[in-house]
């Protein structure tokens, strides 16, 4: 018989944050989050985009031992300004039992309906810095930080469930020593003279902060078109400046500025942190701090986190203009391997950027949707 339980207390959030690290504890390619971390994301009082959505956490039983868990989320900016009536679901790990998959499923329904929702998606979080998507192929390869890994047997769980795929996302990698400088080197210095731009480039993160909130401001601009896109608010962008930029290099943080001191494009990379955070085990102390900072300081390999380009600048080459100040760095650094974050198979724009690097797609992953 299968139990679900609401998480109620500190006890249980702690549970179902830790659940995973039983269910892969015997994976060479799950990568363990912080635990005091994960546990502030879901704080509502720590975390502002529970001033504009809710979740519910559940814990699965079988037999008096967890066996599941799952999160039931609505964005409610999602729901009443964009009218997509939608029941996200996300942190959502299971045994490989079907039994247990589907009481998860039933209970992420019923809420959907309880609160007239048209259709569920997931595995999906609050926003779309968040993590996304099943994988459905490349399960021998380590995950980055910033997505979620899951054994071969989940997505039969979700077709058992009657869930049909909703999107579908790639991820690609390419050797540095792909990136050729001649495909960017005489067009991005034409492109900065065409349209009286400059590449600004940092050495301390407070050097970065002023710039921060117009990057999320273009962030919201350059990604809108995207399906299913939540903009980030602005009581989100002081969270998510604590949360993220202190992680980031200042130098991994390029922006282009106009004659005008406007911010029309933007890039972030991380460092490869998933190794570190293996070793790390989810603790920061009293070791995990110095696994990640030698990642930081000294990781070969890096993770294209975020490209955004003014709609008015798009197709105009200035990606040009951020791969050259990027190659300078990543020369200096002796980086290898350059990765890129889920990206919908459907965004051509951002495919096209990347084609002269002839990257390698080694994992897919899927949304699923399923009508209430």
């Amino acid at each position: 018989m299968i139990t679900i339980k609401e998480v109620k207390t500190q006890k249980e959030l702690k549970e179902f944050v830790k659940f995973p690290f039983k269910l892969y504890k015997n994976s060479k390619y799950w990568v363990p989050p912080i635990i005091s971390q994960e546990i502030k994301t879901f704080n509502k009082k720590e975390n502002p985009v529970f001033k504009d959505a809710e979740a519910r956490f559940f814990l699965a039983y079988k037999n008096d031992e967890l066996v599941g868990r799952i999160a039931a989320i609505i964005n409610w900016l999602e729901v009443k300004n964009q009218n997509q009536k939608k029941m996200r679901f996300g942190w959502f790990d299971f045994i490989d039992d079907l039994d247990v998959s589907k009481a998860l499923f039933s209970k992420i329904e019923d809420i959907g309906k309880e609160n007239n929702l048209e259709y569920a998606e997931g595995p999906v979080g609050f926003s779309n810095l968040d993590k996304v998507g099943v994988v459905t192929e490349g399960y021998d390869a380590i995950a980055p930080m910033i997505t979620w890994y899951n054994h071969p047997y989940y997505a039969k769980h979700y077709e058992a469930a009657h869930y049909k795929i909703e999107k579908s996302y790639s991820e690609s990698r390419f050797p540095f020593a792909n990136v050729k400088p001649e495909t960017f080197l005489k067009a991005q210095e034409l492109i900065k003279k065409r349209y009286n731009l400059t590449a600004l480039s940092f050495t301390k993160t407070s050097e970065v902060m002023p710039y921060v909130d117009k990057m999320f401001d273009l962030f919201n601009t350059s990604y809108a078109s995207l399906s299913s896109f939540v903009a980030i608010t602005d009581i989100q962008k002081d969270y998510f400046k604590k949360k993220f930029i202190s992680f980031v290099n200042p130098e991994y943080i390029k922006f282009i500025i106009d004659k005008d001191d406007n911010l029309i494009g933007f890039a972030i990379v991380l460092p490869a942190f998933a190794k570190a955070l293996q070793k790390a085990q989810g603790k920061l102390f009293p070791f995990g701090f110095l696994h990640i900072l030698d990642a930081k300081k000294n990781s070969k390999d890096v993770i294209f986190y975020l490209i955004g380009i003014d709609p008015e600048y798009q197709n105009k080459g200035v990606h040009a203009v951020i791969f050259n100040e990027y190659y300078n760095v990543f020369t200096k650094k002796g980086i290898q391997t350059c990765y890129r974050t889920p990206e919908l198979e459907d965004n051509y724009a951002i495919h096209q950027i990347w084609k002269h690097f002839s990257p390698e797609v080694y994992r897919r992953r899927k949304t699923f949707r399923k009508t209430l």
